[in-house]
């Protein structure tokens, strides 16, 4: 794809020909003959839309210096280089300092000019590309492992899935990895060097969840200080995955239909409309056809999200891959230097392999990494494995397992039915104090008195 910049100059010649020679040379361009055209086009924009801009310095009503400190609140990635035929040392410092990638001097050479613009392009994308590398994680945390044909048949899925631009509804229960497959979806598509871009819609107040998706302008609201872009913008070219969809308002599924279905959007406080393309993952861990007949979810909404959808099979469903999973996270913790060299034994693995999971591949997940952290010999063995999980094989209990009096059997249980439903929940403490119909300080205060660690 062609790399898109924009010119702003107030001398319509000068417009022209730089237009004309950087189209010759594969550019695709934009043309503003003023700082305030220039403002224009790029609030219309998405983020993504230019890769570089060429800004006059002096222009009427509004300066080439003033336009770059109003793209450098707005646009901090995009290179811009600095016009001017009569500059000064002063004004290219000033420049310099505000963010402007390069001065030019005019009359300019064409060729010192596309030296420069391709410079400034490649070190932007190099820029880009180191920060993707830093915000993913390692390659094996988005591996998905397992042999059993419950999640070969998502694997299967995904292969198929990935190439296309569908938008794909996954469904699971809580600690399934639903973002492990969203994941995997996007770094299997055609937009894998593009964005993936998270928004857990059941973590963001109502109120504020617009400003999360959409973005806002500058005082749009009391608090909005500055600039926001949105998770759409942010997305623009790569994916947007909606994780728990079906927590979202009727209020807020009523917007997001309609951005969905046209693919553009005005930020809250805004009146231009940003033009994006994206492709859209979502997730839930509710049966959103029961949510619809409920009330609760649009039926609308639900046929455009679900063009591809993707089950994904709990853990108890998937037995022969408890062991294969147990040895990842065994490799994964000891790799990076939570323990030394360690295994499990076969009784610890019998006794893992007939627990129900309730928290699924997250819960044994925090298991393992518990044992290794608090087993000091190289062998797991039976007795170092949650008595709870123990207790689930009754030819696996031993004599200490059971609690010794009324009251610490209580606490076991207490404990258990806790730990179990904060995972359900994904460890959102309000709702499950709504689940289970207790006040939510109550909850706080079991929390604390059982000792239960809570992942942050």
């Amino acid at each position: 794809m062609a790399d898109r910049i924009l010119i702003v100059d107030d001398e319509l010649s000068i417009l022209s020909t730089l237009q004309e020679v950087l189209e010759d040379e594969g550019f695709k361009t934009e043309t503003a003959s003023s700082a305030e055209a220039a403002m224009e086009i790029l609030q219309r924009s998405s983020i993504n839309s230019f890769q570089a801009a060429l800004i006059d310095i002096w222009m009427e009503e509004i300066d080439g210096i003033e336009l770059l400190e109003w793209i450098k609140d707005r646009y901090l990635k995009m290179p811009v280089i600095m016009m001017s035929g009569h500059g000064t040392i002063e004004t290219a410092v000033k420049a310099t300092k505000i963010g402007a990638y390069d001065f030019i001097e005019k009359p300019i050479s064409l060729e010192e000019l596309l030296i420069t613009i391709n410079h400034a392009l490649k070190e932007a994308a190099l820029l880009k590309e180191n920060e993707e590398l830093r915000r993913r994680q390692k390659p094996q945390n988005y591996e998905i492992i397992g042999v059993s044909p419950a999640i070969r048949k998502v694997m299967e899925q995904i292969e198929l899935a990935a190439p296309s631009d569908g938008w794909v509804l996954i469904r699971g229960e809580n600690g399934t990895g639903k973002e492990l497959v969203a994941r995997q979806i996007h770094n299997k598509s055609l937009r894998q060097s593009k964005p993936f871009i998270e928004l857990n819609c059941a973590a963001i107040p109502d109120e504020m969840i617009e400003s999360e998706l959409f973005g806002h302008e500058k005082g749009s609201f009391p608090g909005a200080s500055s600039l926001k872009i949105g998770k759409f913008d942010q997305a623009n070219e790569g994916t947007l995955f909606l994780d728990e969809i079906g927590d979202m308002s009727l209020k807020t599924q009523s917007k997001i239909l309609r951005v969905l279905e046209e693919q553009r959007f005005e930020r809250v406080g805004g009146s231009e409309i940003i033009e994006v393309d994206v492709r859209i993952i979502a997730a839930t861990n509710k049966n959103l056809q029961e949510e619809i007949e409920a009330g609760n979810f649009r039926e609308d909404l639900f046929y455009r999200l679900n063009v591809i959808p993707i089950e994904i099979p709990p853990l108890k469903e998937r037995q022969k891959d408890i062991p294969l999973l147990i040895e990842h996270f065994l490799n994964v913790f000891m790799e990076n230097g939570e323990s030394g060299k360690k295994k499990i034994s076969k009784e610890a693995l019998n006794s893992m392999m007939v627990y129900h999971w309730p928290g699924n591949v997250r819960e044994l997940k925090n298991i393992v990494e518990r044992m290794i952290i608090m087993v000091r010999t190289p062998v797991i063995t039976l007795k170092h494995v949650p008595p709870a999980i123990r207790m689930a094989n009754r030819e696996l209990l031993q004599v200490e397992d059971f609690p010794t009096s009324f009251k610490e059997a209580k606490e076991a249980f207490e404990k258990q039915f806790i730990q179990t439903m904060l995972m359900k929940n994904s460890w959102n403490i309000s709702k499950t104090a709504e689940n289970i119909q207790v006040e939510r300080s109550n909850l706080h205060r079991k929390i604390k008195q059982l000792e239960i660690v809570v992942p942050k």
